[in-house]
């Protein structure tokens, strides 16, 4: 417990006698640490530093087989499988086959849900585009039927001025015959 008291003392004397700089810069560009032995209950390795980011360091670890396995544990972790036999073989690739075809039955059955819904779709907008394409041509024709009674009225007028000044001419005329005789 003193040795870690007495460690910990003398690094925050480090730290005070170091300046900001130098501080910050030791966090960023530490010394490798030298290579090391790493124990395992089955296996043994070593570990290697690296410098390879300037953020911090990196290592390498190389594991190596034990030098006498133990008679006790097997080499391998991985259960043993049995033997199949030839009707479980079979009724294993009946059951994959009737999941494919399960699986193809429902992609087949969303693929035409969405092909009906596309032609719903287009049916609603080809009735809308039908729809917006009769008023149109709806307003087109009643626009045509307004100008031509503007115009049917605007000619009446204009005979009709021509109609009064005709007479006022033939009734001008009238009178100064009248006056002249």
């Amino acid at each position: 417990m003193t040795a870690i008291v007495s460690l910990s003392t003398a690094y925050m004397d480090k730290i005070k006698e170091m300046s900001m700089l130098s501080l910050i810069c030791s966090c960023f560009h530490t010394q490798p640490r030298p290579t090391s032995l790493v124990h395992d209950r089955d296996m043994e390795g070593q570990t290697k530093s690296a410098n390879k980011r300037a953020s911090g360091q990196a290592f390498e670890v190389y594991l190596e087989a034990p030098a006498n396995p133990s008679p006790e544990k097997p080499q391998s972790k991985t259960p043993i499988r049995k033997e199949l036999s030839m009707e479980e073989l079979q009724k294993r690739l009946e059951a994959a086959d009737e999941r494919r075809k399960s699986q193809e039955a429902v992609v087949l059955q969303q693929l035409a849900e969405k092909r009906e819904h596309e032609r719903v779709v287009l049916n609603k907008a080809l009735e809308e585009s039908h729809c917006f394409s009769r008023r149109a041509e709806e307003k087109l024709h009643h626009k045509m039927e307004v100008n031509k009674e503007n115009r049917e009225a605007h000619l009446n007028a204009l005979k009709q001025r021509l109609h009064k000044k005709a007479h006022a001419i033939v009734k001008f005329s009238d009178m100064t015959i009248v006056n002249n005789q």
